[in-house]
């Protein structure tokens, strides 16, 4: 998949160099598309082409895939705090006067939830839409919910999310995914989206793949633990939220 026609810029922030590309006419109402785990930007090639006639449309590489460059060292770099940074430096670039439409799927959405619920990026967000992707502070008290008052239901719940989240286990596990990823995972990836969610092979992934991946493991070893264990007590969203489910 390709950006035919994107108007492409650089932006720095926090030491590194984020890769922004944006299709449109840059008077219309902008949004900002952000991709999941263990995509580019070039996941939102044809959602982007669609919207691009009526909005100002961008979409970066979050920190360490695409073609942005990764934090050194790498521990420590893909916090929920460092990705807000980088969200802000980027509107800031893009729509300095006028508040965005959020748009995330799956780590995307998991990012931009902090976006829409920290003080420093009220007034910057005029809507979110979710795909697939939680606040881990909403997750993490609706955990401890369940832990605090078990029922047989409750218990169920959190077997059964906790089945459904065997990837993320292996994702803190050292050096692992990144040898998977950069070995036989990232070589059958795309047969497998192929197989699985109808993506023909040669339109998905990047050939970046086996970096972004093995990259945005930080993105839970940084971020899951941390936030499940403690999650924020205000995590109240600032702009209207839909999600798509």
């Amino acid at each position: 998949m390709s950006l035919v026609g994107a108007r492409e810029r650089w932006v720095r922030t926090g030491g590194i160099e984020l890769c922004v590309a944006e299709l449109g006419d840059d008077r219309q109402p902008t949004v900002v598309l952000v991709h999941g785990y263990p995509d580019s930007k070039e996941v939102w090639s044809e959602v982007a082409v669609r919207l691009a006639d009526r909005f100002h449309v961008v979409l970066y590489d979050v920190r360490g895939h695409g073609r942005s460059t990764a934090p050194q060292p790498l521990r420590g770099g893909f916090t929920l705090e460092k990705l807000t940074d980088d969200f802000l430096a980027v509107v800031d670039a893009v729509s300095p006067d006028e508040p965005v439409h959020l748009v995330g799927h799956d780590w995307g959405s998991v990012q931009s939830w902090e976006f829409v619920t920290v003080a420093r990026t009220e007034g910057r967000i005029a809507s979110f839409t979710s795909m697939s992707g939680p606040s881990l502070d909403h997750f993490g008290h609706w955990i401890k919910q369940r832990m605090k008052r078990p029922t047989p239901r409750r218990a169920a719940q959190l077997v059964g999310q906790g089945a459904k989240s065997w990837y993320v286990y292996m994702l803190h596990t050292p050096v692992l995914p990144e040898l998977a990823w950069r070995g036989p995972l990232g070589r059958r990836w795309p047969k497998i989206l192929e197989r699985v969610e109808k993506v023909p092979a040669g339109d998905y992934p990047t050939a970046s793949l086996p970096t972004d991946a093995a990259h945005g493991a930080w993105l839970y070893r940084d971020n899951v633990r941390p936030r499940l264990s403690r999650p924020r007590d205000d995590a109240y969203a600032h702009a209207p939220v839909q999600l798509i489910t």
